[in-house]
């Protein structure tokens, strides 16, 4: 039988266009994997045009500086009202990881995982709003705006968009979990304004006025 898992609506955390990667509309453990309360995350990684850089011989040979993608350092916006539990923001922001050079950060996956959910986030900030904890993942080093213990509410800027953790390219990674300690909690699935959109579809946040 498929498990109950508690669901919570949330605002898209950005305005402009962002282009949905690892839904759990397509899948569910999203992300191929359940650690870490991780099975209904998802991914969106904002477009220009409907891309997130342009691909040249070098995305297909060399890694790239996170700085050519329009999006990095975008902000990242609070999707909900609640109170900051944590907001870490010294994680370095490396190299953007496609064609080839994906492969190989790919199979470096396991030693980070093996670090712990911290190395997977990179910087991050959690937000708790009745029990259930948002993290906002990726965030770019030095942008985090925010610090445990403060107050946010829908479209408050929390950080800036960045390649820092388990990343190829700057995203953000936006998952829920039951708890504020990611080791022991439960997925809470998520719903952005209504819906949970699917892999490939291009989204447009808007920050409230």
């Amino acid at each position: 039988m498929p498990e109950h898992v508690p669901t919570l609506d949330v605002t898209y955390p950005f305005d402009g266009s962002w282009e949905v990667r690892n839904s759990p509309a397509n899948r569910v453990p999203s992300h191929g994997t359940r650690l870490f309360g991780s099975a209904h995350a998802i991914d969106f990684v904002p477009v220009v045009d409907g891309r997130s850089a342009p691909f040249t011989p070098r995305s297909l040979l060399r890694p790239e500086p996170p700085e050519s993608f329009p999006g990095f350092g975008h902000p990242i916006l609070a999707p909900l009202a609640g109170i900051v539990l944590a907001a870490d923001d010294d994680a370095h922001d490396h190299p953007a990881y496609r064609g080839l050079p994906s492969v190989g950060y790919a199979l470096t996956q396991g030693r980070r995982a093996a670090r712990g959910w911290p190395a997977l986030a990179g910087n991050h900030v959690l937000i708790e709003h009745d029990g259930v904890v948002v993290a906002l993942c990726h965030l770019m080093r030095g942008s985090v705006d925010v610090h445990p213990g403060d107050a946010v509410e829908p479209g408050a800027v929390v950080g800036r968009c960045g390649n820092s953790g388990n990343s190829m390219e700057p995203h953000v990674h936006v998952q829920a979990i039951d708890g504020p300690d990611a080791r022991r909690a439960g997925p809470v699935a998520l719903t952005f304004e209504g819906g949970v959109p699917r892999n490939g579809e291009i989204v447009v946040g808007r920050r409230n006025s």
